[in-house]
């Protein structure tokens, strides 16, 4: 099996050194929506899609205005999932399964790009989004990502354990072990999403965190513009902060066998992409 990492939409917040703890108090941040594509024997899997077609192509309707002043997306069409799979020589019809970390904005807004492939999710998370508790709930799920009306695949978490943390074995009879792991916190139902490739296991861990930082195992931190947005868009800000506790665990204990990353750190995304 091959893995591709892909960057599926640059975000460029305000303030470097606010938001990722390097760089200048006035220069642009660079962040990314990191994305995997797994090549299986049964079709294309992605873990993630980013930002769209139709996000790039309507912004502020499909995005919403807070997100688009807040994080400057780039809007590149050619980052989006499907152009890159299709400059990758594949075709939209390829992609088989989607495995969301959890279904805020960023993290499916491609998802109308691929009508056919079975979305794979949390049972927890499907509800959430689909009718938010309230409105710290409701923050970064956008219905109209999902108006097509996805396959859904929902699961209970149960089965065995993964390095010590509960899971869901998904996509029986694929060539591939691809693996949901509880994260909760950021919202009601995330999770990461393990793949075992042909160099070991490797966990996409969505936005249980936001920055390498957070997961050093010397002096842990966190940069002060993603701590206060964690903190303020957390369902759960206990649990994710146990989750992250456990994530320095894993890297700590079994770093040498699970490499770990979030969806938005441009760091990770570079060191991973570059193997």
């Amino acid at each position: 099996m091959r893995i591709h990492h892909l960057n599926c939409g640059t975000l460029c917040p305000a303030s470097a050194r606010f938001v990722t703890g390097s760089g200048g108090l006035f220069e642009r941040a660079r962040m990314v929506c990191h994305c995997l594509l797994l090549e299986t024997s049964r079709g294309l899997v992605l873990v993630d899609t980013g930002l769209g077609t139709r996000d790039v192509q309507d912004a502020k309707a499909r995005l919403g205005q807070r997100f688009v002043k807040r994080n400057a997306p780039r809007l590149d069409p050619a980052e989006t999932a499907l152009a890159q799979v299709e400059r990758l020589g594949f075709k939209r019809e390829d992609v088989r399964h989607i495995v969301p970390t959890h279904l805020d904005l960023d993290h499916v807004g491609g998802l109308a790009d691929f009508p056919d492939a079975q979305i794979h999710v949390f049972g927890d998370e499907h509800a959430a989004a689909m009718v938010p508790p309230d409105a710290r709930a409701k923050f970064g799920y956008k219905p109209v990502q999902w108006a097509h009306g996805p396959k859904w695949n929902r699961y209970a978490v149960e089965g065995e354990r993964w390095f010590g943390f509960e899971s869901v074995r998904v996509i029986p009879g694929l060539d591939a072990d691809v693996v949901l792991v509880p994260l909760t916190g950021h919202t009601a139902g995330h999770c990461g999403v393990a793949v075992k490739g042909p160099g070991g296991w490797m966990l996409h861990a969505g936005d249980a965190y936001f920055s390498h930082r957070e997961v050093d195992l010397v002096a842990p931190r966190s940069p002060w513009g993603v701590a206060l947005f964690q903190k303020l868009r957390s369902v759960d800000n206990a649990a994710r902060l146990q989750n992250q506790e456990r994530l320095r665990g894993l890297v700590r204990a079994h770093g040498h066998e699970v490499k770990v990353f979030s969806a938005h750190c441009a760091v990770e995304f570079d060191r991973m992409r570059a193997g």
